[in-house]
């Protein structure tokens, strides 16, 4: 039995209740990168990997996102290596709906039967009996959306998921999916220089649905030396990186930042960002920046 332990640095970042009944800390971790390069095959230092996975969680970190493409099902199987039992208050989230038959090729594959096989294949990776959050990687244009989802409704009604989220997608499709079945979470890339899917955070804001940026980190242009972002990281004592996380969690209550790393460093260095409180000033100035 776990309790969360609210002085851990993750947990200053407040709490979101994914599906309006499971709690996590709103500073998650994005396990992608534990995976060789390109999310494909074993780590480069396996050891590494789960110290990192078990700091996560001593630091706070209770939603952890991972895919069934990453390795593929590589990191599934770090994850259970690392953290299973699971303590309590630890969310797994995984993907379906990404095929990968080689490093470099991604392709949606949303067939009713083949979301069903990579569902149980990830429940059997994991070790659980129910996945907390299944997310479709992507939708699949060749595949009608009500079988896709549906595909996993079924898994829901069977208990065998928790509850269901999107990857990539416009604020038509998550309309559109909601309509099919009830939709928990939507993960986009959307970060401090990349702001394409505002109009999908705005939407997910007004319907309490969790938004959980991939690429939280991403600075651009911002970083430069006298630039906005540059000159409040100075301020803060702070690097860039941080406050740009830090920016994700002030932006709206709904958001979800999963930052990841391969390094327990890094990932101290990360978590930290959830105790950062950017001034009105700095919040608007990095507002503003793009």
């Amino acid at each position: 039995m776990s309790t969360p332990n609210t002085s851990r640095p993750a947990a200053a970042s407040g709490t979101f209740a994914l599906g309006g009944d499971l709690p996590v800390h709103r500073l998650g971790y994005g396990a992608m990168q534990l995976t060789g390069p390109g999310a494909w095959g074993e780590p480069k230092d396996r050891d590494e990997a789960v110290r990192v996975l078990r700091r996560a969680v001593e630091l706070g970190v209770t939603l952890i996102d991972t895919a069934d493409a990453y390795g593929p099902f590589v990191n599934e199987v770090l994850i259970k290596e690392a953290l299973h039992p699971y303590a309590d208050d630890v969310v797994i989230a995984t993907k379906a709906g990404f095929s990968r038959p080689g490093p470099d090729e991604w392709q949606p594959l949303g067939r009713p039967e083949y979301l069903r096989q990579q569902a149980e294949l990830s429940l059997r990776h994991l070790g659980v009996e129910r996945i907390d959050l299944l997310q479709l990687h992507r939708i699949d244009e060749q595949v009608p959306l009500a079988d896709q989802l549906g595909a996993l409704a079924r898994l829901k009604e069977e208990g065998k998921v928790r509850h269901i989220g999107l990857s990539e997608v416009t604020v038509e499709q998550l309309a559109q999916a909601r309509e099919i079945t009830e939709i928990a979470s939507v993960q986009n890339k959307y970060n401090l220089a990349d702001r394409a899917s505002e109009d999908v955070l705005e939407y997910a804001e007004r319907e309490n649905i969790a938004f959980i940026p991939w690429y939280p980190m991403a600075t651009g242009e911002l970083a430069r030396p006298g630039g906005p972002l540059d000159a409040a990281a100075k301020e803060q004592g702070a690097t860039p990186s941080q406050l740009a996380l830090a920016w994700l969690l002030r932006r709206s209550p709904v958001v979800l930042p999963i930052p990841g790393t391969s390094r327990v460093a890094h990932l101290e260095q990360n978590t930290a960002a959830a105790g950062i409180t950017l001034t009105d000033a700095q919040f608007e100035a990095l507002e503003a920046a793009v």
